[in-house]
Formats: structure tokens, sequence, C-alpha cells
């Protein structure tokens, strides 16, 4: 299996299954001098971590991240990095009855077919269990961020539990890390655990939006044709396990715009630089940003894993009844907020040294 590595300068490798000994990231590329110790990272795992509410997979895993390399005197060395993260709780036994059998709205089927051979404990490389090695790299990244690009700050959060979206009216940044969904609508959140609790007794599971914001972005990140910002931070988005769709700034909704309403106007401001009237590009430009917040937003599908029967094939082709047993989130939109900051980390970080080594500073001038 090829292709588990993403970015240009910053790139990170994934490796591992979901019920293996370990999974883990290698990180190429970053810069030499970023302060990191394994305190650091873990603050970002624990957010991302199972077993922290009733409405996330029960799961016991302390997502312990160990760096193996590329670290000295608490100081990056510029040479690879290597971060491990040991599986603990594993129970392989839920899995049993699967082994012969595909799950519907799983990637079950489609290893099987391209590979011929498939790990259907937990969907070993499928499961969203790999997505914690991203979030160790996107640690890595927040640090490299902090010394080369310090007014940087990304935020998570989610918008929607299945029908349910938060009122932007009531958009409060102080909640989202009052509750367990990341909701930053304090009566939302309430609704969702109502909502929630019901479709997890019930056995069932339901999808949700993520949104992302990144301040503080310098202009000019980004490159015409094939090296655009949208175009990485999609990619990267959309790469995230049960993910169904990207949008950036206004997305699918810049359709029902006219041109007037879409443009976002230009004036100059009181300290000699560009402001803009509202932000429908989501901070991006011709693929390069405009040092606007960049607006990031994807869709998580339903937990495919659910106790309700389900009509599906054998290997041999044989119609088949499947429960999938075992513990799985009721939304995995909900761990999937950290999992969103860690892949936009990594992206405008890759982004900024690229931009460093082709132009250096930004060269058009305003004024």
């Amino acid at each position: 299996m090829s292709l588990n590595s993403f970015g240009h300068l910053f790139r990170v490798t994934t490796w591992g299954e979901s019920h293996g000994p370990a999974l883990g990231a290698t990180v190429d590329g970053c810069p030499p001098g970023v302060p990191i110790d394994e305190a650091t990272l873990q603050h970002w795992l624990d957010q991302r971590k199972p077993g922290q509410s009733r409405y996330t997979t029960q799961r016991r895993e302390p997502d312990a991240v160990k760096i193996l390399s590329g670290v000295f005197e608490g100081q990056t060395t510029g040479t690879p990095v290597q971060l491990m993260i040991e599986n603990t709780d594993q129970r392989s036994k839920d899995y049993g009855d699967i082994a012969e059998k595909f799950r519907p709205g799983h990637a079950d089927i489609t290893y099987w077919q391209k590979y011929g051979i498939r790990d259907y404990r937990g969907g070993g490389r499928s499961s969203a269990r790999e997505t914690a090695a991203r979030v160790a790299a996107g640690g890595l990244a927040r640090a490299a961020l902090a010394q080369l690009a310090p007014g940087l700050q990304i935020t998570g959060y989610m918008t929607q539990i299945g029908p349910h979206a938060i009122s932007r009216a009531r958009f409060d940044a102080a909640q989202i890390g009052q509750n367990p969904f990341w909701c930053p609508d304090a009566e939302a959140a309430q609704n969702w655990a109502e909502y929630l609790d019901g479709l997890r007794k019930s056995g069932n599971s339901v999808g949700g939006v993520i949104e992302l914001v990144a301040r503080g972005v310098p202009a000019g990140l980004g490159a015409p044709i094939y090296g655009k910002m949208d175009t990485d931070l999609a990619a990267a988005m959309m790469s995230i396990n049960a993910v169904k769709g990207v949008e950036i700034g206004e997305g699918m909704n810049a359709a029902t715009l006219t041109g007037e309403e879409n443009a976002d106007e230009i004036f100059m401001g009181n300290d000699g630089q560009p402001v803009y009237s509202s932000n429908h590009a989501g901070g991006i430009l011709g693929g390069i940003t405009t040092g606007q917040d960049v607006v990031v937003r994807f869709a998580v599908k339903p937990t495919s894993s659910i106790l309700r029967p389900r009509q599906t094939i054998t290997k041999s082709g044989d119609a088949a009844e499947i429960i999938t047993k075992g513990r799985h989130d009721p939304c995995v939109g909900i761990r999937a907020v950290p999992v969103g900051e860690a892949m936009m980390a990594c992206v405008l970080l890759d982004h900024i040294l690229l931009h460093r080594g082709q132009i250096g500073a930004n060269r058009g001038r305003i004024g």
C-alpha cells in the first residue's frame, strides 16, 4: 500500500493499524531548533483520545506519544522525527463475526477488491484510529508555526450534528471547550446531548460538520496553479477518515450569491494594509492567502459501525445480515475537530516553508 504521505517540504508519513501493536508518524522536513517534547504533543493528543465522554467510543487508549528520533536536548535537529503511539486496549474478538462479511459504509469491500487482503480488526488502516498519528504530527507543526508565524492561531469547532445546526447569533468562542462537542453555542450543545443520547441507546449514529478558522495567516501563501492553498487544504481534510465534503469560505453557498454579493470589497486600512468588507472567499484568492481568516468546513458521514442489522454480502458473494459489535462513536465527527486542526497546521506550515524557500518575503507592495 503506497501513498501514505502528505505534504511537500513538511512531509508526514503515517503508519500502523487500529489493532496492531502501535501506530505513528514519521515527519520529514521539520525545521531545526523547534522546542518540542512529548508533553507538548500529548496536550493535543489528549483532545482527540477516545473514551472521554459517553458520546465517543469507549475504547480506553491513553494515546501516549513517544518521540523516537529527530529531537535532541529539547529541540528538533532537522532530521526525521519519529512519533509512536502504542495501542493498549484492542478487543479484536469483537470483529471475528465480520472476517467473511463486508460492513456497509465501510472500506472493507474496496480494500478487499483492491488488495485481496484486509485487516478486519477494526478496519486496519481505514480506521479513524489512524488519525491519532496525524494529531501528533500536527502538534509538531504547531510548535514550528509558533516560531515562524507567532500570531497564527487555529480554532476548530462543530457547527452541526445531523440536522441540528448552531445559531450563529449565539456563537460564543468561550463555549468551545466547555462541552464534549466543541460547540460554540451552549443551547445547541444541550440539544445535541439529548439527540445523541437517543441515537446511542438505539445503536444508531449520525454525521456532523466541523469548521476550522486560522487567524493571523500571512498574505501570500500558496501558489497557482496546482499548488493552491485551498487545493492542499481540501485534500488534507478529504483524506480524514469519513469526510465526504469540504468547503472553503462560502463554499457551496457561493453558488446562490450574485457577483455583487460575493465580491469582498477592498479598502486601505489605517495601518497601511488592505482590509476587506467581508470574507466570502475564506481568506484565499487564486489559491493564495489574502491575510484574512482562512475558513474551512468539512462534513463527516455517520459512523458506519452500528448495532442495527444491515444487509450485505460475504467474500464468496452470498447474501448475509450483519450487526457490527464493538465500541464505536455515535458521531465520529466529534473527535474529528482536533484532527482537522492538526491537518490545517501541517498544511499551513508546509506552505510557509515553501513560500520562504521560493519567495522569502512578499515582493508586492501596496501604497
